[in-house]
């Protein structure tokens, strides 16, 4: 996917009015069922996958600020309009301890649409490791406080979620599409929404960490004890933090406890082989990952990505070509679905003029009339 320019999305408090919700629910259903009537189910996640596509789509609703609160609202007005029976798609998950309940969620929704149990918890697995890899693997300083799955009656599944930058107060919102990718840390987003590329971002989910991916699993597997000579001082042993590295590789500013380095050795007794199981491991979060991509680095030579992995943010440059040129068959092709489907929505006839006002005065802005 192309860069095509940048979004702000900063951290707005509050909820929207009840009269605005109502109609964002209403509306979103309606262009939900076109899109599934003329395209597919599968489409539909494809477009919602789609940064261009989402921003455009919560526009048309009503919430025409755009801030961190377009994805929790657009996608809660999505979570009351989405009817499994009636739409054949199930979402679950949300904001906070919401997203928690993610797996449930899912389990609920294989059982209405019937799918095989290996299917389903192939989809549990996949929520985890999606959540795992953008706020653990991928340190961008963006902290997840939102998960959202879509499930269809056929297995299909997308992933949209946001992280905040707690000193920013700013957003990053990460977009998966199900089969949209070869592996799950091998650049495997759909698309990356936000208006800052963030420096020194530690990314093991690039194809560029795929060895220090290895090597990670390798470590673990060794022996923890032999990890724990790059964290604590013996003599005159030099700590890992000791080391003077390139400005592009922050490095830890402390040692190992032994609470830990237990997890390490309970680690290292399952035996993960593979990455993907590494990772998913209670207790290997954010520190171990990033000790693990150093220690790589420092003794084995192989060093991991340091490339903020933003794909994509969002006002499509300007007319001038500054700062990227605007794509505007990309864009155009992403717009027209939304506006057919509201003018083959079954609303009221003031309410899809609305609709279709919003997104013209959308696209006015984002070509940069």
């Amino acid at each position: 996917m192309k860069r095509k320019g940048i979004v702000n999305l900063p951290l707005h408090g509050g909820h929207p009015p009840k009269w605005l919700f109502k109609r964002m629910i209403e509306l979103s259903g309606a262009i939900v069922e076109v899109i599934i009537e003329e395209y597919s189910q599968k489409e539909f996640l494809n477009r919602i996958s789609n940064p261009h596509w989402f921003q455009a789509f919560s526009c048309v609703l009503g919430f025409d600020w755009h801030s961190s609160g377009t994805t929790t609202t657009t996608l809660g007005a999505l979570k009351h309009s989405l009817n499994s029976e009636k739409h054949g798609i199930y979402l679950s998950g949300g904001k906070g301890a919401k997203s928690r309940k993610t797996p449930t969620g899912i389990r609920h929704a294989g059982e209405v649409f019937n799918l095989k149990d290996s299917l389903i918890e192939d989809m549990v697995n996949t929520s985890k490791l999606t959540a795992k890899i953008d706020n653990s693997c991928i340190q961008d300083e963006y902290t997840l406080y939102q998960h959202n799955f879509f499930v269809t009656e056929k297995g299909d599944w997308a992933v949209v979620q946001q992280g905040l930058n707690e000193e920013t107060k700013y957003a990053r919102r990460y977009h998966w599409m199900g089969g949209g990718f070869k592996k799950f840390l091998e650049d495997p987003h759909a698309g990356i929404s936000c208006d800052i590329i963030t420096p020194e971002t530690l990314n093991m989910a690039d194809k560029e960490s795929k060895e220090a991916q290895k090597i990670s699993v390798d470590l673990i597997n060794d022996n923890p004890y032999h990890l724990r000579q790059y964290f604590k001082r013996k003599d005159n042993q030099m700590l890992l933090t000791d080391f003077i590295m390139p400005s592009h590789h922050p490095v830890l500013d402390s040692d190992l406890s032994d609470k830990e380095f237990e997890v390490l050795k309970a680690a290292w007794e399952i035996q993960p082989e593979k990455y993907e199981d590494l990772i998913l491991l209670q207790g290997i979060g954010p520190k171990k990952i990033r000790a693990l991509a150093l220690i790589s680095d420092l003794v084995y030579g192989e060093p991991a990505s340091w490339e903020d992995p933003v794909k994509y943010s969002f006002t499509h440059g300007g007319k001038d070509g500054f700062p990227y040129p605007v794509d505007r068959e990309v864009y155009d092709n992403s717009i027209n679905t939304i506006k057919d489907a509201v003018e083959d929505a079954k609303i009221k006839k003031d309410e899809k003029i609305k609709a279709i006002k919003r997104l013209d005065d959308f696209l006015a802005i984002s070509y940069g009339h």
